[in-house]
């Protein structure tokens, strides 16, 4: 194989190797570098020489500073960069923009399972949520009855799902930051593949009331107009409540209500809904150095063809997105979306600064070993994923989503609390890119495990569902790769294909994000 690197940008002074064993010292990129020292594939060579404060550019944009006089041909990574400051946001001005007329997609649609509220699902689930951790323990217990003895006789239902968390007492909760996790929980029992019959067990003497975690009066609810308080309360039960007599009559009580609850989800049936009926939540996890530049752009190709075909795109991650956010408030289709998106980073630049830390606690040492050196040029490979759609709103954590087309997603990085937000913000898909690799999966809604490198997809070839690396060899366009995931999202969404992790039952506990004080 020849030696093979990669410059994302013509103005970039490195270059990403791209060859799966690396490159030797001595070896020759672009006609006439020569390689001062063995280089990992997905690692920075200079171009250049550089001396000590001098820039370095990927993506066409400052990722940092030689700390150090750098050879022409070496090897570029933390340890001889020093890091930029994040953009300031209060000098990031904004100027309305004029978007392109891009012809809509129509035509393009999937089985789902429609909702009377207006959302469609692409699974068919009952789910159990809690008001408080202290009835974990019989959740899991009823999970597992329901799953045995129930859902036999139930065939159109996919499954049982139990949504544990660590909230519900010995918190503030009326502080500011406590409706974070509040409506966190509220938001997921109304996600679309629960088709409006979640169940909520509660202790009894908890602050967080279940009563809380019930749909709003706001004619968003799944449930029917006419329907009464009375029959809403069979949606919760109280183990402390004292009609009952011992454990398995607590039991006894729940397998009731969820047969009531299958029978109802039982009904529902797949039937064409419209492609504008997807929301797809993106994320990337375990990045390198290529997922700026196959698997990213890859979803963010795709990404564009939803929104055209008139569905719901959200990306998330704000430490992913900070020291790009100069390069995103000029995609907010008003100035008002553009504020909101400003005030999401300078809410989370405060959130840090409490707890004496900043965005640069983000890279991991594996991201550092595939390649990305810092916090700066993993954002601006992270922010490909959007795409190139307008951003139409910005959601703040725990909210749903209000507005279709592109949205932000306020969430930490961590992907698991990512997640659980996404959840709660609505999604009915989500594509998750990773360079690195991880088992991460989710049982309320089908994950797309994307790699950014063929190395990964062939390792984990069981694990992975969609391999973008044929993008970093020119095998394939991000184009031709992009309509390829959209497809694959229709099927997916279908039920006509399963993702590996709903093939091998591999589930991440959901993790509430709580920036609010304990008692």
């Amino acid at each position: 194989m020849e030696n093979i690197v990669i410059k994302t940008n013509p103005n970039d002074n490195v270059a990403i190797v791209a060859n799966p064993t690396g490159l030797k010292r001595g070896a020759i990129i672009l006609n006439s570098i020569v390689l001062e020292e063995d280089i990992p594939m997905g690692h920075k060579v200079a171009l250049k020489s550089f001396n000590e404060g001098e820039k370095i550019i990927r993506y066409g944009e400052i990722i940092g500073f030689a700390n150090k006089i750098i050879e022409k041909g070496s090897w570029i990574n933390e340890s001889n960069i020093s890091m930029p400051e994040p953009p300031n946001l209060a000098d990031i001005s904004y100027v309305q923009p004029t978007f392109p007329v891009s012809e809509s997609l129509k035509d393009f649609t999937f089985q789902g399972f429609k909702n009377s509220d207006g959302s469609v699902g692409t699974k068919n689930l009952l789910g159990i949520t809690t008001s408080v951790q202290c009835v974990a323990g019989i959740t899991n217990f009823i999970e597992n009855k329901i799953r045995k003895e129930l859902l036999p006789l139930y065939p159109n239902v996919d499954d049982v799902v139990v949504f544990n968390h660590s909230y519900g007492c010995g918190i503030a909760i009326d502080a500011p930051a406590a409706i974070i996790p509040i409506r966190t929980i509220k938001h997921i029992a109304q996600n679309p593949n629960f088709g409006g019959e979640i169940m909520i067990i509660g202790l009894g003497c908890e602050k967080l009331r279940p009563e809380r975690l019930l749909p709003d009066d706001d004619g968003l609810r799944l449930r029917s107009a006419h329907e009464t308080d009375t029959e809403r309360s069979r949606s919760i039960l109280y183990l402390q409540d004292e009609s009952f007599e011992g454990f398995y009559e607590m039991v006894d009580g729940i397998m009731e209500m969820a047969e009531k609850h299958l029978q109802k989800l039982n009904q529902r049936k797949r039937e064409t809904c419209s492609a504008a009926d997807l929301v797809v939540g993106i994320q990337c996890g375990g990045s390198d150095a290529f997922s700026g530049l196959t698997g990213n752009p890859v979803s963010g190709f795709a990404a564009d063809l939803i929104v055209k075909a008139g569905g719901t795109v959200f990306f998330s991650e704000v430490t992913e997105v900070r020291d790009a956010i100069h390069l995103l408030v000029p995609r907010c289709e008003t100035e008002e979306v553009a504020q909101k998106l400003k005030d999401e980073m300078a809410w989370y630049d405060n959130y840090l600064n409490q707890g004496k830390a900043d965005r640069s606690a983000n890279t991991t040492p594996g991201n550092k070993g595939g390649g990305l050196s810092n916090i700066v040029e993993k954002a601006l490979g992270s922010i490909v994923k959007s795409g190139t759609s307008p951003i139409v709103d910005v959601i703040s954590p725990g909210e749903k989503i209000r507005k279709k087309g592109l949205n932000f997603v306020a969430t930490p990085a961590s992907d698991f609390v990512c997640g659980t937000l996404q959840l709660a913000a609505g999604m009915n898909m989500h594509v998750f890119i990773t360079g690195r690799g991880t088992p991460y999966g989710l049982n309320m809604v089908p994950v797309i495990k994307v790699s950014s490198n063929t190395k990964l997809a062939n390792r984990w070839h069981d694990l992975i569902d969609f391999d973008a690396g044929p993008v970093a060899f020119g095998q394939k366009t991000i184009e031709e790769m992009g309509w390829e995931l959209f497809h694959l999202i229709l099927e997916i969404a279908s039920g006509e294909k399963k993702v590996a992790t709903d093939k091998l039952g591999l589930y991440n506990d959901l993790v509430l994000f709580n920036p609010g004080p304990l008692t």
